[in-house]
């Protein structure tokens, strides 16, 4: 069985389109502990470090392989330094706002897996004028690795949902082929229709994993709003007066959703008047029901919203199996 390490955990997504794709755990990581809560009870088999990773030292790293030949490591880890202005030129990686990349870089350099895996955010590409990928890429390369790099698009994978995030992929044998598009688009109507109708926000008879809660307030000004309608459509004294200058907006149900993020409180059911349920929006990530997430609803919204969409892991997952498979088929490359 193929193995994995998965940085920057988060609630599970990455590791459970690789656990579908049958690879088996070494560790994974996730400094937050109540997000780690939804990874424990999701994955109670795999060894969870819940830790800052810039505290996880290198020998604490080789004790947790214990000897293992690692074949994959997989994350997504945050940076900071993407929208702020006046750094242009400066090293992305030595970038103090980037650290966390710097913490994937050494942990890489340490664990030296046959392939690597990083999710970003699609303008990573086209940030400081492009130097940041060839810094990246150059990073990589010096530690003898093959990379490569390409936006998909989570919609032509399964998920019903526009969300453009790039891959970059690294290789020390083999190569990588990064998984065509599906035939099919899923729609949100498919993907959630046949979720419980909820009235007037009373969820009290539905199994607390399926449904969130909705406060009055929030259920009165949705009322207010018709298709395509904005906040000024809702009465003065229910409208906050700071803070709340995104449009409502309510989805399409023959379409791909808009992308999930960590706050979706002002983004309507596509015919009930009121915001999407956590269980709606994880559906929307293609988590499966089973899937239950921990804490707060607030961070309910954040650690669906901040996840790769398993569907989407899994589909990278199995072209990492075949670029693994072709490389015991093949033999090491000789020079």
């Amino acid at each position: 069985m193929k193995t994995y390490i998965d940085l920057f955990a988060g609630a599970g997504g990455m590791s459970l389109g690789f656990e579908m794709a049958n690879f088996k755990n070494i560790f994974a990581i996730e400094y937050d502990k109540e997000i780690a809560q939804t990874y424990a009870r999701n994955f109670p088999k795999n060894k969870l470090i819940i830790k800052d990773i810039q505290k996880f030292t290198n020998q604490e790293i080789i004790e947790c392989i214990d000897g293992i030949d690692v074949d994959v490591i997989v994350g997504g880890p945050p940076c900071q330094g993407f929208s702020l202005a006046g750094r242009i030129g400066r090293s992305f990686i030595e970038d103090d706002r980037n650290y966390l990349f710097k913490e994937f870089l050494r942990v890489v350099k340490v664990v030296k897996p046959k392939i690597f895996i990083i999710e970003n955010v699609a303008r990573m590409l086209s940030h400081n004028k492009g130097e940041t990928m060839k810094e990246i890429i150059s990073r990589f390369t010096k530690l003898g690795y093959s990379v490569q790099y390409k936006i998909l698009q989570a919609s032509d994978y399964g998920v019903p949902q526009k969300r453009r995030r790039i891959f970059i992929v690294g290789t020390t044998e083999g190569s990588f082929n990064y998984p065509l598009p599906n035939q099919k688009i899923v729609t949100v109507k498919e993907a959630i229709g046949d979720l419980p109708f909820l009235k007037s926000g009373n969820v009290s008879d539905i199994p607390n994993h399926i449904a969130m809660k909705h406060t009055e307030q929030m259920l009165t000004k949705m009322s207010y709003i018709k298709n395509g309608g904005n906040r000024s459509q809702i009465p003065e004294e229910i409208r906050p007066k700071t803070g709340d200058i995104r449009k409502y907006i309510r989805y399409s149900s023959e379409k791909p959703s808009v992308t999930v993020t960590g706050d979706m409180r002002k983004i309507f059911h596509y015919e009930q008047n009121r915001a999407l349920t956590a269980r709606e929006l994880a559906r929307l990530q293609t988590f499966p029901d089973t899937f239950i997430f921990e804490g707060k609803s607030i961070s309910i919204q954040q650690q669906i919203g901040n996840a790769v969409p398993p569907l989407l892991s899994y589909a990278i997952a199995k072209k990492v199996k075949e670029s693994l498979r072709e490389v015991i088929l093949n033999g090491p490359t000789v020079s």
